[in-house]
């Protein structure tokens, strides 16, 4: 934050711009091409070598891609990033748990990367209110597993009153279990990304004010 800070100070100096950081079009293309290049030495969050790796072979082209990429470079999630760039490459070849989740994995390609998609599971197949779903999304937080097991019995049920086999409600759930390891939540990713592509974006349109700033204060 005092890097980002110090180079908006240094662009409304030397070029005369002031930058509304809250409101910087996601859509940059220069800032995506450079992620896309992992020229991220000094963008927050994405600096490693193995991230780096990863966000040449991702090709990052919306802000979404970001935060997924955030949430699952991590121990657990990490062996699904290949199945998230894959389906990113090719979205024909996405296979749902069921076509009506569609909407839930739509934006992470198939992949399960956030605790937020698992309240959207609870809502949708069995009815959960999304309060309900949120004490679901606190449980997995804290590894509270107890809590998710009590609720198995209600998820088949009330799936099945909606339409869903047993056998794909089963399906479903032991994915969720898995997923509940290492299961992330999307604010905060979303919080991080903001600062990573706030940093990509200054480094990618104002580079000689970027690496003066990063220098300084680094």
């Amino acid at each position: 934050l005092t890097t980002i800070q110090f180079c908006l100070g240094l662009i409304e100096k030397y070029k005369g711009k002031k930058i509304d950081l809250d409101n910087l079009p996601l859509t940059n293309k220069k800032t995506y091409e450079l992620l896309s290049k992992g020229e991220t030495m000094g963008v927050f969050q994405l600096e490693s070598a193995g991230m780096r790796r990863v966000a040449k072979n991702l090709q990052p082209s919306q802000f979404s891609d970001i935060s997924a990429l955030l949430a699952l470079y991590r121990p657990g999630p990490m062996e699904l990033i290949p199945q998230f760039i894959e389906g990113k490459h090719n979205p024909k070849d996405i296979e749902y748990l069921h076509p009506k989740l569609k909407p839930v994995f739509e934006e992470t390609y198939g992949v399960m990367v956030y605790q937020e998609q698992v309240m959207e599971i609870f809502s949708v197949m069995a009815g959960y209110s999304l309060g309900e779903a949120d004490m679901i999304r606190r449980a997995m937080g804290k590894k509270k597993i107890s809590i998710l097991d009590a609720n198995k019995k209600r998820f088949v049920l009330e799936s099945g009153k909606r339409g869903y086999s047993k056998e794909i409600a089963e399906k479903v759930w032991q994915y969720i279990m898995a997923f509940a390891n290492y299961g992330f939540n999307k604010a905060h990713a979303a919080s991080y990304a903001m600062i990573s592509y706030q940093t990509a974006y200054l480094k990618a349109n104002y580079p000689v004010e970027y690496m003066a700033a990063l220098m300084s204060v680094e």
